[in-house]
């Protein structure tokens, strides 16, 4: 269905030429899930952009050949493109925010890729969009089809997206993190639509994401990248059970789980390195636990130690056992590995704190938004987003938020902060430190706001995109902590940027030239520089890839055990709500369900919706 032969493809950037994905072949079969996995900006969705002619105007595709079918894309004209995308080949894209038309109507977008790309018109093609927003789970999708994307959750926008992107069932889909704003049952349910039009249609699937769990789950073939090449292809069951390089087996070793609560994850020191450079040897030798000196001047070509199972790395030039590699990455990479961005704190440490006063405290708290009708705009009833929800989080304690989109997560995260004022009605009390928030104005609202910072959901939407990196995280710093000086706040930017896992030059970079998961590493730091008392933690890790995680959890974990931070986090990762959380509160229909500490929720939860969520979970385990 798809076959790349040889594609490299590069940016011409101010800081000189990036070669974002280099000398890349593959091949994907009909009716095959095709994984693509490897840390935010290792080249994974320039592979995509490039397989669609999406390259920015800065970007080109140099060299090779990319066929669809028998048709070479990368010879086609313009004109003729426009019929591949969408009909021949579609793409979900990470961000549904920027991708989604702001000034029309959810149900337009999918009626323009279904007129344009099918027979029907029409009426017949709103039922067919109707049908689409059903399918992908869009909740009363008669009433939503009229809405515009603003009013919509981040998880129903994805939704949205993946409507748009399946409309016309095209031959191949490219799914570039298709669920990462998803909770865990629609997550389930989008993959078992992408499966079954598989079945039905022998689709292909080019799925590029962080989440081991969903590739273990849908992948037939994986393939792994990093700085612009991959470095391991294999059949999934291969790659799950003996993965040979040692970058595939450092990523195992930083998944979060509960048998890792209480000591410090695995996180892959460094970052990627720069794809504006020349290298000389392997690419991950500054990073790898197994280096030795042959990796840093001869550049490792693909080999196949065994059938279909490809690595470039120099420890299998000679058809070396895979067992050698594993057997250094545990005796000296686990070592390295070990050697962690920061410590963590166990769930014990902290328990002398749970029975103190609380930091925050929420009882019966409502967040209605009006429903306005007429010329007037006349308020004809609510939607009772949250409706009597009460919860408390202790210094050094987190409360991990769960359930679906829509449930009211994100309206509880913004509306403690006081950012629906004038929006929304709210009844109740929230109090941060015995202080009751919705009764703060003007310069008692702006300390409270340096004790509690947010991390959104959408990195890009919350990054002005007209400021550099280092302006939009001293802006904060400089509004709400003024005794800082200048200088100060420079020093405390790299460090903050080194914390999370950036290079220092990215504070003189805007965010469009970054990519979704190192957005959100910035929206992060931006948060963690004015130290405060409590964040409100919106899918922090959602756009991140495994080893990234690790260290923000680490640097998560660090913080609240040294400065006594406490954390709301709102997740539908439960690998992070099993590594972090000492108490979890299950959200429904803006209500809490199910609340508890951490391991007895996990262990024996009591509702029927906890444990359907926790059903719906991806986990490693696969099938032979």
């Amino acid at each position: 269905m798809l076959r790349i032969d040889r594609l490299s493809t590069v940016l011409d950037t101010d800081h000189g030429l990036v070669r974002a994905v280099e000398n890349m072949s593959l091949a994907i079969e009909r009716g095959e899930t095709f994984a693509l996995v490897g840390e935010s900006g290792c080249g994974k969705s320039m592979t995509a952009l490039s397989i669609l002619r999406l390259l920015p105007d800065n970007g080109r595709v140099v060299d090779g050949a990319i066929r669809v079918g028998e048709t070479d894309i990368v010879q086609l004209p313009e004109a003729r493109m426009r019929d591949v995308r969408g009909r021949r080949v579609s793409i979900i894209f990470q961000e549904p925010a920027t991708s989604l038309n702001p000034v029309m109507r959810v149900g337009d977008q999918i009626v323009e890729v279904i007129e344009r790309h099918t027979a029907l018109k029409g009426q017949a093609a709103r039922a067919q969009a109707l049908d689409w927003l059903a399918r992908v789970g869009i909740p009363d999708p008669a009433r939503r089809i009229d809405d515009y994307p603003f009013q919509l959750s981040g998880g129903q926008k994805q939704r949205v997206m993946i409507a748009i992107a399946l409309a016309a069932e095209p031959d191949l889909v490219i799914a570039d993190e298709p669920t990462t704003a998803l909770d865990v049952t629609i997550q389930k349910q989008i993959l078992d639509l992408l499966h079954s039009l598989q079945a039905e249609r022998g689709m292909a699937m080019l799925l590029i994401t962080h989440d081991l769990g969903i590739v273990a789950q849908m992948a037939h073939t994986v393939a792994l990248m990093y700085a612009g090449q991959i470095v391991e292809t294999a059949r999934a069951e291969a790659f799950f059970a003996r993965p040979l390089h040692p970058y595939a087996q450092m990523l195992f070793a930083a998944l979060p789980d509960t048998a890792k609560r209480g000591q410090p994850l695995a996180a892959i020191a460094g970052t990627v390195p720069r794809l504006d450079r020349d290298f000389a040897g392997c690419r991950f030798a500054d990073r790898c636990p197994s280096v030795f000196d042959a990796c840093r001047g001869t550049p490792p070509a693909l080999v196949e130690p065994s059938t279909g199972h490809q690595v470039r790395c120099l420890l299998h030039r000679d058809g070396v056992a895979a067992e050698v590699v594993v057997a250094r990455a545990d005796d000296t990479g686990a070592a390295a590995a070990a050697q962690p961005v920061v410590a963590s704190a166990s769930a014990g440490d902290a328990t002398a704190s749970a029975a103190g006063v609380p930091l925050l405290d929420v009882r019966d708290y409502r967040v209605w938004f009006p429903i306005r009708k007429g010329l007037l705009k006349r308020t004809v009833g609510h939607v009772k987003a949250v409706d009597g929800v009460s919860f408390s989080i202790a210094p050094a304690r987190s409360l991990a938020l769960v359930g679906e989109s829509g449930c009211g997560k994100t309206t509880i995260g913004k509306s403690i902060m006081q950012l629906l004022r004038g929006i929304a009605r709210t009844e109740g009390h929230a109090t941060l430190a015995g202080e009751p928030l919705d009764a703060l104005q003007g310069q008692a609202l702006r300390q409270a706001r340096r004790r509690m910072q947010i991390i959104f959901q959408d990195p890009f939407a919350s990054l002005n995109p007209r400021m550099r990196v280092a302006e939009i995280m001293e802006e904060g710093v400089a509004s709400l902590r003024p005794e800082i000086g200048a200088g100060d706040r420079r020093d405390r930017v790299v460090e903050l940027l080194r914390k999370v896992g950036l290079h220092a030059d990215a504070a003189s970079r805007y965010p469009h030239e970054f990519s979704g998961g190192q957005r959100q590493r910035i929206a992060i730091a931006r948060a963690l520089a004015v130290e405060p008392e409590l964040i409100i933690c919106d899918e922090p890790t959602s756009a991140l890839d495994v080893s990234v995680q690790a260290q923000i959890l680490n640097l998560l974990a660090q913080l609240q055990r040294e400065l006594g931070v406490a954390y709301l986090f709102i997740t539908h990762n439960f690998g992070v709500v099993e590594y972090l959380a000492h108490e979890i509160a299950v959200m429904q229909s803006g209500r809490i369900v199910e609340a508890g500490l951490a391991e007895q929720v996990l262990a024996q939860p009591q509702h029927a919706y906890t444990r359907t969520l926790l059903a719906a979970v991806p986990r490693l385990a696969r099938a032979a």
